[in-house]
């Protein structure tokens, strides 16, 4: 693994971490056809516990197979693949050393009533399986936010110990924050900011619209110029300590080709790392999956 300075200059900015953290960082980094641009693309498939098998699986039931999707992140080139234990174990051996794996060590499910999520999975399971990372999800505003963040604190602290480094998903939701405000730049950019505070290596947030949502930030955004996704997309990266941390972005919903095709330019231009992609890329048959993802690393490398 050579690399060029486009990564050490990113591996330059994680000052605190080991040696086998940066390698593992190093790995996400030059991994698949984006590896060496400082650009990502990741799959998640931790939707079964978010959804359930069948609203995640049934409109393409190949997707059922846990190895389905290591196949097909192998085959797009990504950067990495994420999911929980269950699926990880299911093709570790098969597919170890082809793609980066990272291991999502919390999770919830659809019919909780509270906005939590369980520990699913530990740093020994992410060590054991050879995994380049853990994932955590965080939803600051909610009830349980500071549990969430004590495990992810002292997960993280073991993480890095042993040279794994730490992805954390932050989604603001509960408390004060409206449903619309879930998606507001000022919450969005503060969710970001939080994951960096709390020593995530890579943080992953939602694309935010040009609302504002906390009243005590209206005046400080005012004069700002957020009309379109790529400033957006700027600032949540300059929230992650002016970007010095990896900031990617998820695809969300379901939606058109077309609209994740602009999604990708937006997050390059604003100067994003990248997509973390799952239900728009494995709810698609196979080769269109294939096709699509192929174009979104176009996207990234400035080809289209």
């Amino acid at each position: 693994m050579t690399l060029n300075p486009t990564i050490k200059a990113i591996l330059d900015n994680y000052e605190s971490d080991n040696p086998g953290t940066k390698a593992n960082l190093a790995r996400i980094l030059t991994a698949g056809h984006l590896g060496g641009t400082g650009k990502l693309v990741i799959l998640p498939v931790d939707q079964g516990f978010e959804h359930g098998p069948a609203r995640s699986f049934a409109i393409n039931p190949p997707a059922y197979d846990p190895q389905y999707h290591y196949k097909l992140a192998i085959d797009a080139g990504l950067s990495a693949y994420a999911a929980p234990l269950g699926m990880i174990e299911a093709g570790a051996d098969t597919f170890a050393g082809q793609i980066p794996t990272i291991l999502k060590v919390n999770s919830s499910n659809s019919w909780a009533t509270s906005i939590s999520q369980a520990i699913t999975g530990t740093v020994d399971d992410a060590l054991r399986l050879g995994c380049s990372a853990i994932g955590f999800t965080i939803y600051p505003g909610s009830d349980g936010i500071f549990d969430a963040m004590n495990e992810i604190r002292e997960m993280s602290a073991e993480a890095k110990a042993v040279g794994i480094a730490t992805v954390i998903w932050s989604y603001p939701r509960g408390g004060d924050i409206s449903k619309k405000g879930e998606l507001s730049l000022d919450v969005g950019a503060y969710a970001a900011h939080m994951a960096a505070l709390l020593g995530a290596h890579i943080i992953k947030v939602k694309l935010p619209t040009a609302d504002i949502e906390q009243k005590e930030a209206v005046e400080v955004y005012k004069n700002g110029d957020w009309s379109t996704q790529a400033k957006r997309v700027a600032h949540v990266r300059q929230a992650c300590f002016a970007g010095r941390r990896i900031v990617v972005f998820s695809g969300g919903a379901t939606k058109g080709s077309d609209a994740l095709y602009q999604d990708a330019r937006d997050i390059r231009d604003g100067g994003g790392n990248g997509s973390i992609i799952g239900r728009n890329t494995f709810q698609r048959p196979r080769d269109e999956a294939l096709e699509m993802l192929a174009k979104i690393i176009r996207i990234y490398k400035n080809e289209e």
